[in-house]
């Protein structure tokens, strides 16, 4: 978001002059012009003015207003309310015991402590602060609800050309193929068989690059409409897509990147079970093929999470691409566990959603289609009607509209929250949604909830 400052590296200390928040400011105190501590309770002469009461409770047994055992008095000057002969509260100079006179914002006078720190800015979809498991699922659904006439209309096209094209790839290279031959049979021609394989292969290259294209598209304008969510701005269609446009070439190019990285990783796996099989051993070679793409599998994934914030940090901070790889990097290191167990959890959301969305249509799929019933009982030659298709496709386009939103914002999320907990983003996002007063501090004491 080129308009909204934060989304690159936060600037210095936001408080004035360096001080803390909530620090006492002794030289701003009334009475204390020589720079003085703030007036203690206790006794003190009586004089003209704003004085302490005669009538005190005993040293050490403050307690809580009754009727309010475990909650903060409301916010005000004073502690919680004028009492007769005094202009302060209890008798104590006015103002005595508001935020910035020894007392942080949501405790008690002497700092008692009754509510803890106030809750942090929610200025749209998620609190500024750092983020619990459960806080960052419940933001993705909230921005679904929230920006569901944006969130749907960008998901629902990318499902409806994604549907579109696997329907007609398989419809008629895959049934065309299965008609014609069958890569099982032991009387096909290499030729033939080759010229099939290559078939198959080039629908699959064509089907996974159409669909590429689209979540790539997809993800971009879902991360200008989940930043915008974050601050509480409205998100049109336009809009998410001028802010996305710059990047996507820049985007393509990441992904192709990560993509030759994997493949270069498994591609080194297997060079000790080629060695194997060069060298004549065919069980040497397949147990050293095994154990390599084994080994390749472990690190793909360790790589697959180290940049997995990357298409976030590539669209919101505006930068190149091997700046936004090492970006993620430095947010996934110290949080690599967590940030896998985050994504797993997710995915498997959204797996069971697709799932239970995609079985109502199958099974309408399967009794009005006598073709796709003999086929997966093994009948029909591997053929599906037409029919058959379209309703498997309609209910895969529905999942791909409902869970692909899902899947973005919990992306962006993450890397959210990472930078809150390692950079203060927390503090620049209120400045830039407008929060009146200085947010609640990234490093709050208490344990953040579900994390």
């Amino acid at each position: 978001m080129t308009d909204t400052p934060g989304w690159a590296s936060p600037g210095s200390d936001p408080t004035p002059e360096g001080r803390e928040p909530g620090a006492s400011d002794t030289a701003d105190q009334p009475g204390n012009g020589s720079g003085t501590p703030a007036p203690q309770p206790g006794p003190q002469p009586q004089g003209p003015g704003a004085q302490w009461s005669g009538q005190q409770p005993p040293p050490g047994q403050w307690s809580t207003p009754t009727g309010a055992p475990s909650q903060a008095p409301p916010p005000g000057p004073g502690w919680g309310g004028p009492r007769p002969g005094a202009p302060g509260g209890y008798g104590g100079p006015p103002g005595y015991g508001a935020p910035g006179y020894g007392a942080p914002h949501g405790y008690g006078a002497w700092g008692g402590g009754w509510g803890g720190p106030p809750p942090a800015a929610k200025p749209g979809v998620i609190p500024l602060r750092p983020l619990g498991v459960g806080e960052i699922l419940d933001g993705a659904v909230s921005t679904l609800r929230a920006y569901w006439r944006t969130v749907l209309g960008i998901s629902l096209a990318l499902a409806v050309v994604t549907e579109v094209i696997a329907v007609l790839v398989q419809g008629y290279f895959l049934n065309r193929t299965v008609e014609r031959t069958s890569l099982g049979d032991p009387t096909m021609p290499p030729a033939e068989a080759l010229r099939v394989m290559g078939e198959s292969f080039l629908s699959s290259i064509i089907l996974g690059l159409i669909t590429l294209i689209g979540t790539l598209i997809a993800t971009a304008m879902l991360t200008s409409v989940t930043s915008r969510a974050v601050l509480g701005r409205p998100a049109t269609l336009g809009e998410a897509w001028r802010e996305a446009r710059p990047q996507l070439l820049k985007l393509f190019g990441q992904m192709l990147l990560l993509g030759l990285l994997g493949l270069g990783v498994m591609l080194v796996a297997s060079v000790p079970g080629v060695i194997g099989f060069l060298a004549g051993s065919r069980v040497a070679g397949v147990a050293l093929l095994v154990l390599g793409f084994g080994a390749g599998m472990v690190v793909l994934m360790w790589l697959t999470v180290r940049f997995s914030l990357a298409a976030p940090a590539l669209m919101l901070e505006k930068q190149g691409i091997m700046h936004s790889l090492r970006r993620s990097a430095k947010l996934v290191n110290g949080s690599w566990w967590r940030i896998l167990g985050i994504q797993l959890l997710a995915g498997l959301i959204v797996a069971v959603v697709r799932v239970v969305i995609s079985i109502p249509f199958t099974v309408i799929a399967l009794i009005t289609s006598d073709d796709g019933l003999s086929s997966l009982l093994g009948q029909g030659g591997g053929h599906l009607s037409w029919t058959f298709l379209m309703i498997v496709g309609i209910g895969a386009m529905i999942g791909t509209t409902l869970t692909l939103p899902m899947s973005a914002c919990v992306t962006v999320f993450l890397y959210i929250d990472q930078r809150i907990r390692r950079e203060g983003l927390d503090l620049e996002l209120a400045r830039a949604a407008g929060v009146q007063g200085t947010p609640a501090p990234a490093g709050a004491p208490g344990p953040v909830p579900g994390s």
